[in-house]
């Protein structure tokens, strides 16, 4: 399995290890809190014709899909696969206190693994922010064309990477620093997870599917001094200071070490300018024979 990268954090990231589960699992708690809205808009986008029985969240992480495929359709059962037993167990626990225990069934397995379990034959499967982490995104795609239902659903969901928090001029003493940290990011990217932000048509074609839809949502909350951006803002910076440490300036390290302190007065949970600027890509491909 490969090892994990910053951006893992994100929505339904499939691969995790050790301590590093539960930072993500933290993440992946405040997405789905802040985003809630926009992810459930994209649960209601798809064409799914009739509503579906049998649903799988493959990479479901802590189940920011999984629970807005449920309020969706209330008359379904989903299937939760991840490699994380702390995001499955996290998952239990939101389930049964919301009252959906027996809606939601959970699958600890390894989806880079040549053979799958059981899965059944779902009417949709949707991945969210895992299709990339694939270290053969291809022989994947096969795999779910042949797991779904004749007529049944994929939905493939991207992320643009981590959001933006700060303006542009912001942090004092180090204006654009939130940029330098993306763009360190994304070479790092570049060399270790080649898959990212891949237009997945032409591959979903490849694998016989037929796309029916595609649509880039644009989010842009905010400005807020809500708990959950700050704590957002803090964690995904936070997740992205290991990917960028090695190359930031000192004095860029150092003011971001001053945004992540909780007791510096320069904290980011002190700031009231903070908004949430994303994007994401979502394939809806149908499986026609």
């Amino acid at each position: 399995m490969n090892h994990p990268t910053p951006d893992t954090a994100l929505l339904g990231a499939h691969h995790a290890h050790g301590h590093d589960t539960g930072d993500q699992a933290e993440i992946l708690d405040l997405d789905a809190e802040v985003l809630a809205e926009h992810t459930a808009s994209l649960v209601a986008w798809l064409p799914v014709g009739s509503a579906p029985r049998h649903i799988v969240d493959l990479g479901c992480g802590t189940g920011a899909g999984t629970f807005a495929l449920l309020e969706r359709f209330p008359e379904a059962e989903v299937t939760a696969v991840d490699s994380s037993a702390v995001h499955l167990r996290r998952l239990r626990e939101k389930a049964a206190a919301a009252g959906a225990a027996e809606r939601v069934h959970v699958v600890h397995a390894d989806l880079d693994a040549a053979r799958w379990p059981d899965l059944g034959t779902p009417d949709l499967v949707w991945a969210s922010a895992s299709l990339h982490h694939m270290a053969d995104p291809d022989r994947t795609l096969r795999q779910v064309h042949d797991l779904l239902s004749p007529g049944g659903l994929f939905a493939v969901v991207e992320l643009a990477g981590f959001p933006r928090f700060l303006p542009a001029d912001a942090p004092e003493g180090a204006p654009g620093l939130e940029e330098r940290c993306h763009a360190a990011l994304a070479r790092h990217h570049a060399e270790r997870v080649p898959h990212r932000g891949t237009d997945w048509a032409a591959e979903l074609t490849e694998a016989g599917f037929t796309v029916e839809r595609e649509r880039t949502v644009r989010v842009a909350l905010g400005p807020s001094r809500s708990e959950a951006t700050g704590r957002y803002a803090r964690s995904s910076l936070r997740r992205m200071r290991g990917g960028v440490a090695s190359t930031l300036t000192a004095e860029d390290l150092a003011v971001l070490d001053q945004l992540l302190d909780d007791d510096s007065p320069d904290s980011i949970l002190r700031r009231d300018d903070l908004t949430v600027r994303t994007e994401r890509t979502v394939w809806a491909a149908r499986r026609t024979r």
